[in-house]
Parts: structure tokens; C-alpha cells; sequence
């Protein structure tokens, strides 16, 4: 056991300080976010009709190291950033927009369970505060849109995300959920479009998620109604989740993750996606890369690539 803890606990530290280091050099953390208004689309579309926003994606504003100051790093570090360290106005402002205090709505026994999780990070001594993500499980509702890039893909009646830590499909046919008693990691995903905004009920979720490495949860029981906003250029969206669990907070809550899309291949790194050629080796090729960190298997961070001109 604690072999196995000690191995965690290394699997996180590498991981902070890439993820805080290396990915603003690359890709430019910014430290605020315009809101994006509902409104009709007048960009392309599929050929089902939908909005197209197909491409790659990640947040703007941070990693999922802080959900409440996500510049600020993860709560309590022994070597903060630079950024953690200067005055918090300076910094992006909370993921939590509602309440207006940016401070997600914990019941009391709640917030001492996320207030036990982040005493317990840098040092852990039992398996529970070893974030999950850590141990290759995937990121779950709302944290995946916070991890590094991600890739949306659209077909007839479904959008599809593909995260580093898993898939996740958004069903637009109008067919109920799953049974209740099915419990997934990245929820059963229920939308539809309304002009420029994919609007999805999210629910079975297993809540054993984290938001990030500062604690914050939700349980089995909560229900996410999620808003996709779109910018009429299709180059930003905001991505609004309002959080109903009374089994954990005093009254729903809302997080907006902004985010934007990448084109240009001078971005492309390691952490959201690659620049290889095609089977010719002459057209460059922009695509996601494949993790083989799945749950309980290899340490993070692995990925799959292709070399330029070699057939995958």
C-alpha cells in the first residue's frame, strides 16, 4: 500500500509542474474571459444541420490545478509559481460565477471532506487523496474541459469529444437516459442546439470525479445542465455548467470554463495535439493525440504519435 501511494504521489508531481510551466509557454493562459451572448448561428454547418465546431479545443485561463483560482496552483504547494504568489486580482478571475462570490456552495460536512482532500494532497497517506486523474481515470464533468486539449468531432445526431482521459457523446436524438442505476464517469449526455448554444442535461454521473486537485466534488446524485456558447466566428466558446446536488450544496451553482479554438500548427505541442504528414509524407495532418493512460494502467502522460510520412 504504500509503494502504491508513493507512486501516485509522483504521478501528480511531474504532472503540476508540467501542466503550470510548460503549457502557458505554448498555448498563452490568459487572465480574463469575454462572455459570449445566446444568439442565432450564421456560420457552416454539418450536413444534419448542426453548428459546426469541429476541430481542437482547450480552456483559456488555466489547468485544472485550482478550480476557485486557477492561476493560483494547487492549494498549499511547498514550491508555488510565480503567478501563486502574486496579489490574487492579477490572476484569472473563479470558474464560479454564480454565487458571486466564486466560492462553490458546500454544505458544511462537504467542504470539510474538500478541505481534508487538499491538507492531504502533497503529502497523501491514504488512497482517497490521490487525485483520481493521477491514477489515469478519466476527468469526468466539469474537470475534462479544463485538462489539457481536446478534439470535437460531429456526425449525424451526436457531438463527440475526445478528451486525453476519455470520450464523451452528446446524443441529439431526443431518446431518455440511461436507467439511474448506471453510473458513468463522463455522465450520460442529452442536448440540442438552440442557435449558437449545444444545451445539455448531463446525469449519471458516478461522482468520483474531482473538479481538480483542490477538491472540489459533486456526488452520484447531481444533475448538470450544460451551455455551449458559441462566437459567431466559431474561434471561442464558453462552456457554462449550472450544478444542482442538494445532497452536497446549500443551492445550484454555475462554473463557465472559457475556451478557444486551435488552427495554427505553431501551437501544436504535446499536450493538445500534433502536426504529422500524411501517408504521402507531404500534407501536413493536425491531429489529437492518442493517450494509452487509461484507468489503473500506465502512468500519465504517455502518449501514441505518429512519425511524419509513416502510415499509423
Amino acid at each position: 500500500m504504500k509503494k502504491t501511494l508513493l507512486y501516485a504521489a509522483l504521478a501528480v508531481a511531474p504532472a503540476v509542474a508540467t501542466a503550470q510551466d510548460a503549457a502557458p509557454r505554448r498555448i498563452g493562459f490568459e487572465s480574463s474571459y469575454t462572455d459570449i451572448s445566446s444568439g442565432k448561428w450564421t456560420g457552416p454547418r454539418t450536413s444534419d444541420g448542426q453548428p459546426d465546431v469541429q476541430g481542437h479545443w482547450s480552456n483559456t485561463i488555466a489547468n485544472h490545478s485550482n478550480f476557485t483560482d486557477p492561476q493560483g496552483g494547487v492549494p498549499g504547494d511547498p514550491k508555488p509559481s510565480r503567478r501563486a504568489v502574486e496579489p490574487r486580482d492579477t490572476r484569472a478571475p473563479s470558474r464560479v460565477t454564480d454565487p458571486p462570490d466564486g466560492q462553490v456552495p458546500f454544505q458544511s460536512w462537504a467542504r470539510a471532506k474538500q478541505q481534508e482532500f487538499v491538507a492531504n494532497f502533497h503529502n497523501p497517506t491514504a488512497p482517497q487523496y490521490i487525485e483520481p486523474l493521477a491514477r489515469c481515470a478519466p476527468g469526468g464533468v466539469p474537470k475534462s474541459f479544463m485538462w489539457h486539449g481536446y478534439e470535437i468531432r460531429q456526425y449525424p445526431g451526436y457531438v463527440l469529444f475526445l478528451f486525453d482521459s476519455g470520450t464523451r457523446i452528446i446524443h441529439l436524438d431526443g431518446k431518455p437516459h440511461l436507467d439511474k442505476k448506471i453510473k458513468l464517469w463522463n455522465a450520460d449526455s442529452r442536448g440540442h442546439w438552440e442557435g449558437n448554444t449545444l444545451v445539455v442535461d448531463a446525469t449519471n454521473n458516478n461522482g468520483k470525479a474531482l473538479f481538480g486537485r483542490s477538491g472540489e466534488f459533486f456526488s452520484e446524485n447531481a444533475q448538470v445542465t450544460e451551455r455551449y456558447v458559441f462566437a459567431p466566428d466559431g474561434q471561442r466558446y464558453n462552456y457554462k455548467a449550472t450544478i444542482t446536488d442538494p445532497t452536497v450544496y446549500t443551492r445550484p451553482w454555475t462554473a463557465t470554463i472559457p475556451a478557444r479554438r486551435h488552427t495554427d500548427p505553431s501551437t501544436a505541442d504535446g499536450w493538445h495535439y500534433q502536426v504529422a504528414l500524411d501517408h504521402a509524407g507531404k500534407t501536413p495532418v493536425v491531429e489529437h493525440y492518442e493517450r494509452i493512460c487509461a484507468e489503473n494502467n500506465i502512468g500519465f502522460g504517455n502518449v501514441s504519435t505518429a512519425q511524419a510520412g509513416q502510415a499509423r
